[in-house]
């Protein structure tokens, strides 16, 4: 073989290895590379999802005290019981301030004495054991007697108030209802009980004669479920417990 020949021959040889060494070892790096390159990109992107979360979760756990004062204080005009004793003296108050005769105080519930049910309860659905109990019948079930299911799943108190005054004074007592809860715009202020007057009736008060008044009010109350309470299950330095199981995997299968 001429020298020429084994020249060719040995470059030749240099080429096979240089591509038997790319397609046997540098090749697959670049792609493992290529692979380890993505996987960071999304690890970093999930760093940032999560850095956010946290910096959520520092600014909730802030900010929960003020909630939690705020939802007791909502709780006033809501609570989880009848708590007939405190609407009675509140009442009395206004009517003191407004200048009215407190004259009685009714319990009016449904005919029947029991809680109602807005609707009637399906049967259990595929998997549900034939004794389930829907949360409509258990709210019912735990309300105060004379109770009944009204908007929103909440439970009402339904009441018939008569007092004495005159027609300005009927006005300051109807003033001062309106008065106990009040809103402005998302800021809600609570002094008392949320009540809602659904009709009311006036007529001349036959031991004084016109202009003094006798007056018959229809007003409701409202409570929250007695299960779930004013702040469901949340304390003073936290919030109810999850039970949803949270994975602490990133980026993979939990």
């Amino acid at each position: 073989m001429s020298s020429s020949n084994r020249i060719i021959v040995a470059m030749l040889a240099v080429v096979a290895l240089a591509v038997a060494f790319w397609m046997l070892l540098l090749s697959p790096k670049k792609e493992e590379v290529s692979k380890l390159d993505k996987q960071v990109t999304k690890q970093e992107q999930l760093l940032s999802a999560h850095q956010v979360e946290v910096q959520q979760g520092l600014a909730a756990r802030k900010a929960f005290p003020g909630a939690y004062r705020d939802l007791v204080v909502l709780g006033k005009a809501a609570p989880a019981d009848d708590d007939t004793a405190s609407l009675i003296v509140q009442l009395s108050r206004i009517a003191r301030s407004s200048g009215v005769r407190f004259e009685t105080f009714v319990l009016t519930p449904s005919s029947d004495g029991e809680a109602e049910t807005p609707e009637a309860v399906p049967p259990p659905e595929p998997g549900q054991p034939s004794s389930f109990v829907s949360p409509t019948e258990v709210a019912a079930s735990t309300m105060p007697i004379g109770a009944s299911i009204g908007p929103a799943g909440l439970a009402v108190m339904p009441y018939e108030l008569t007092f004495k005054g005159n027609f300005f004074n009927v006005a300051d007592f109807i003033h001062g209802l309106d008065s106990l809860v009040q809103s402005n715009n998302e800021k809600v202020e609570v002094t008392g009980r949320l009540v809602t007057i659904n009709g009311f009736t006036l007529t001349e008060d036959t031991s004084k004669k016109f202009p003094a008044l006798e007056g018959e009010f229809k007003v409701t109350t409202f409570l929250v479920p007695p299960e779930q309470g004013v702040t469901a299950g949340a304390t003073p330095s936290s919030p109810e417990p999850s039970t949803t199981q949270v994975s602490t995997t990133i980026g993979g299968t939990p």
